[in-house]
């Protein structure tokens, strides 16, 4: 069985015989009707749409909710070696707690494109479609950093600076292009649209409309486009950036999942390496949960998402459920079995959460210390959503998601996922940031984690991070043994950029500290220091 139309009409009965959910629609219509009258385009093809955003709208092509799909952009490997080749469909596993399997066929992409330089079709074609009066909503996953306008050292990159000075004809930068095509929009009548983005990062709606507005600010000035132009961009009647909070775990395509699918007699799986060294599949394994909240502002309506499990409300709200999500209930506690993972020398998550101690302390960070500060945002509980994590979806067995991949960039991570609890602690009248005993220990297992050494003394690779160049030097003399540790350490319990706070101002950095100190005693002081304080 091959991932395409043909095999999908052809070999129907042995699909269906396989336990795989087929389209139940007319998708040579729904194709037809979505490139002539577009309501929803996506920038980033990467696992979390196609096993979330593309299933929701998956699910409500079935059950007739909606009548058009959506048109995805990305880059032009995936297109041309994913999507294309299997005539934009894709192949989602839900891996349920229970060990069952959901195979969903998802055919709810009418069309792919790419922004990549050199595809003067897809630029054209992407213009021509923001010029439809029909498009409602332009949505990105294109993570934190495809939003950034700037080099490490705050100048504007390079293809930037030549888009602010050259105008919207042919930009190369990834935000002058969606300027760009803005611009074609407000040529084409000023139509309303909302540009939604469902990206990790806090108030993300705000960073896009920062990174377009730029774009448009300059270009006025230089009376490169229409005064009116900038007007647009900033009226939210007209072009709107609502805040957003996405959750679901999409870990990295499994080899153990390939080998099931290909046990049902699917061909075709091997992944796919592109030249930016990112690894692609023509599947997606996720886990069954997933939330995604969206302030309702759409001033060119929207399509009826809420049916789809979406939920729409005020900003407040989102700011909310992404503070609780973000800087207590879930992320804390990834972050958690992530750095001590690696530093015990575990491949899985999930087993993290058979191992007793590890389990006590992501329900001690979660329930005991984060809880206390949580504002509940209404639409969801905080509780029940802390029960959700800890009971069903670390604990899943077949989720293949493992501590190094959750340890990625930790550094760019510690401030907001337990920052924000020690300031809320701080500012506090009724409680103390001494009570504070789980979180502190987090932060001595990352040092240790950055001496490279697992518990039984043998070194191991770190998982990529912006700072390691910075951070891990300072812990580089620090042997197994040694006491004589805070001169080394100091600057970095003083960088408030890293933890959110001074860790010696705000009172805590002799607790790490000395937990630092128990933790490099020798072989195996990590798993004696976890089990003595949690």
């Amino acid at each position: 069985m091959q991932l395409n139309e043909k095999s999908l009409v052809n070999d129907k009965a042995q699909w269906l015989a396989a336990g795989y959910k087929l389209p139940q629609y007319d998708r040579a219509a729904m194709i037809e009707r979505t490139k002539a009258n577009p309501t929803w385009v996506h920038f980033g093809s990467g696992n979390i749409f196609r096993a979330f955003q593309a299933n929701v709208v998956e699910n409500l092509l079935n059950d007739g909710t909606l009548d058009r799909g959506l048109i995805a952009v990305g880059g032009h490997e995936a297109m041309e070696k994913l999507f294309q080749p299997r005539d934009n469909y894709n192949l989602l596993a839900t891996l349920k707690v229970d060990g069952t399997v959901d195979k969903i066929i998802i055919g709810s992409i009418a069309e792919t494109l790419t922004t990549d330089a050199g595809y003067d079709a897809d630029f054209a074609r992407l213009k021509e479609i923001f010029a439809k009066e029909s498009l409602q909503m332009v949505s990105f996953t294109i993570t934190e950093k495809g939003y950034s306008l700037v080099k490490g050292d705050g100048t504007y990159a390079d293809a930037v600076a030549a888009d602010l000075e050259a105008g919207p004809a042919a930009p190369q930068s990834y935000m002058g292009k969606i300027a760009a095509f803005l611009y074609a929009r407000y040529q084409a009548g000023q139509y309303p649209i909302s540009m939604v983005s469902m990206d990790n990062c806090s108030h993300n709606g705000t960073i896009l409309f920062k990174a377009v507005d730029t774009f448009a600010k300059a270009w006025a000035e230089k009376g490169l486009v229409d005064t009116g132009f900038q007007a647009y961009i900033e009226d939210e009647s007209k072009v709107a950036f609502p805040w957003s909070m996405i959750d679901k775990i999409t870990p990295r395509p499994d080899d153990s999942v390939a080998a099931m699918l290909e046990k049902d007699g699917v061909e075709g799986l091997a992944p796919i390496i592109t030249e930016r060294k990112t690894y692609i599949a023509p599947f997606v394994n996720a886990e069954e949960a997933e939330y995604l909240v969206i302030e309702d502002k759409f001033p060119n309506g929207r399509p009826a998402l809420e049916k789809g499990g979406l939920i729409f409300t005020d900003g407040e709200t989102v700011d909310k459920v992404e503070k609780m999500k973000v800087c207590t209930c879930l992320n804390p506690l990834h972050t958690a079995l992530a750095v001590l993972g690696c530093v015990l020398k575990m491949d899985k998550i999930s087993s993290e959460m058979k191992d007793p101690t590890l389990k006590k302390l992501v329900e001690k960070i979660g329930y005991e210390e984060g809880l206390p500060v949580v504002v509940n945002p209404g639409v969801i509980n905080p509780k029940e959503f802390i029960d959700t994590v800890l009971e069903v979806r670390l604990p899943n067995p077949f989720m293949p998601d493992t501590p190094q991949r959750i340890a990625t960039d930790t550094s760019q991570k510690l401030a907001i996922r337990f920052g924000e609890t020690i300031k809320a602690y701080a500012a506090s009248e009724t409680l103390n940031v001494a009570d504070l005993k789980c979180i502190p220990l987090v932060h001595a297992g990352w040092l240790r984690y950055l001496m490279a050494i697992d518990d039984n003394g043998e070194a191991f690779e770190l998982s990529a991070d912006p700072l390691l160049d910075t951070v891990c030097p300072m812990v580089a003399g620090i042997k197994l043994g040694d006491t004589d540790v805070e001169d080394a350490i100091k600057p970095i319990l003083e960088n408030a950029k890293i933890f959110g706070v001074n860790l010696y101002e705000v009172g805590l950095a002799e607790t790490v500290i000395g937990y630092f100190r128990e933790m490099i005693a020798g072989p195996g002081a990590v798993r004696a220091t976890l089990e003595k304080y949690v």
